[in-house]
């Protein structure tokens, strides 16, 4: 009888055990890679919820295209599927993270104390900072540095239009990439002795820094003029797994969930009622708008695919008596302050051709260090200036000289009164090279705007600006 009443203790015992544990589930998910440290976090979801995920990993750019089969999909963020119109109904964001530079100290001190992407982009155009990256073709944080940038770069406040894109700022930013990868940090550690910075989440850089991987540890740079967060939102797939689905998100989102992401992954907790601790708790600034567009993004990637491609932009100035005075010095004030975005970057060709009634001087220099643009800097400070005005054959000679992708700016104070005239220059032959003209004083219009206008150019009145923000806004178009 006594061994009777233990096998019933034991029945009941297990049946009521059985009852009150959670039903069993599988969800297949595909999940954005930087996701492969979740392991501990998952365990304890499973444990106590009885839905075991089962995690495939991809970028999460290249994710999108791949959702068919999968019951979830928890990626950086769903706004590349929003753009493609593939946004699942149900989203839950899990945690946050903001794409961050990563710089070792002696570099991150030339920065600056809090550096903006313009102060990044200046110091990469000059071979002074060498960063890694992931790639945008595939990768979230990727492609969110190149929004990052873009949209600071625009200036405008607000999401990068199509025509922000147009005027390509970006190309100085991008001469320090020294890499791309899929895995931006594993490629990272193992050129950190020739590398200076990664663009990456900041879980990603406080893990590097926390694993003993690293001969310097990385300062977190938040650029002062916004960033771009992640908030990594689960996404249900399946209609059918809603139940299941729901007691994911919900324990993700427990306040006992949230720590345990911020002491594991040192990702942030997406409920304000968490204290974040440690180097969390410092503020990460304001998030940049995120494009409405696909066309955006994707004019961002032929603006990538370009960079380092050795392009060239060719300047035509004019040094004509009527230049002297404040014009002449206003034009070499344009170019020493060319800085941050707007700045000549390595790799790029700079061609100076000066006129008057002839060409004057020609000078050409491929920047590999300050020096080279110092040259230039030179070249502009001439003090020759001569009679008469010949822009139709000064930019003819421009022509002549350029290669490869290239575009030219001219810049004048006057009407065409020798060499060549409009219509033989015209009537020429010659590949189409985009030509700009920054016109001021009494240069009239009409003339410069048919030129310029034939090859996808177009006028700048330095007139109605300083003659700085003309310069500026031509290079930022060329």
């Amino acid at each position: 009888m006594p061994v009777v009443r233990l096998a019933v203790v034991l029945l009941l015992v297990l049946t009521a055990c059985t009852a009150n544990s959670p039903e069993q589930v599988r969800l297949s998910v595909l999940a954005t890679s930087e996701l492969a440290d979740l392991g501990p976090v998952l365990a304890d979801l499973r444990r106590d919820t009885g839905v075991e995920l089962t995690m495939e990993y991809r970028g999460t750019v290249e994710a999108g295209t791949e959702l068919a089969n999968f019951d979830a999909a928890w990626l950086s963020t769903s706004r590349f599927l929003r753009l493609r119109g593939g946004e699942p109904a149900l989203s839950t964001s899990t945690m946050l993270s903001p794409l961050v530079f990563g710089v070792k100290a002696g570099k991150a001190a030339r920065l600056g104390e809090q550096p903006s992407w313009a102060d990044i982009a200046d110091h990469a155009a000059a071979g002074d900072l060498k960063f890694g990256m992931a790639d945008p073709r595939v990768s979230g944080s990727g492609m969110a540095a190149l929004v990052g940038v873009a949209t600071a770069a625009a200036g405008t406040g607000a999401a990068l239009r199509t025509a922000d894109v147009r005027c390509d700022r970006i190309q100085g930013f991008l001469a320090g990439r020294a890499f791309d990868a899929p895995d931006v940090i594993e490629e990272f550690v193992r050129r950190q002795d020739d590398v200076d910075a990664v663009v990456a989440p900041e879980s990603a850089i406080l893990s590097l820094n926390a694993s003993g991987r690293l001969r310097e540890p990385l300062k977190v740079v938040y650029p002062r003029d916004g960033i771009v967060l992640a908030d990594y939102p689960l996404m249900l797939l399946r209609p059918e797994k809603r139940d299941a689905y729901d007691r994911v998100t919900q324990w993700l989102r427990s306040p006992a969930a949230q720590q345990a992401i911020m002491d594991r992954t040192r990702r942030r907790p997406i409920d304000p009622a968490v204290a974040r601790t440690g180097e969390l708790a410092a503020p990460i600034g304001n998030p940049l708008y995120f494009p409405d567009s696909q066309e955006v993004l994707d004019r961002l990637l032929a603006a990538y695919d370009r960079a380092g491609t050795g392009r060239q932009i060719v300047f035509v100035l004019d040094y004509s008596k009527s230049m002297a005075g404040p014009r002449v010095e206003g034009l070499r004030q344009a170019f020493a302050a060319l800085n941050g975005f707007d700045r000549f970057y390595v790799g790029e060709t700079v061609t100076i051709v000066r006129f008057a009634g002839q060409v004057l001087d020609e000078r050409s220099v491929t920047v590999t260090r300050k020096e080279d643009v110092d040259a230039l800097l030179a070249v502009v400070a001439s003090d020759d200036l001569r009679e008469y005005t010949a822009i139709w054959s000064a930019l003819d000679e421009a022509y002549r000289l350029v290669h490869g992708d290239a575009s030219i700016v001219v810049m004048t104070d006057g009407e065409n009164n020798a060499g060549l005239g409009l219509a033989e220059f015209l009537g020429r032959k010659r590949a189409a090279v985009p030509t700009y003209a920054i016109r001021f004083g009494e240069a009239g219009p009409g003339e410069l705007g048919r030129v310029t206008a034939a090859t996808g150019g177009r006028v700048v009145d330095a007139s109605a600006k300083s003659l700085l923000e003309a310069v500026r806004e031509i290079r930022g178009c060329r």
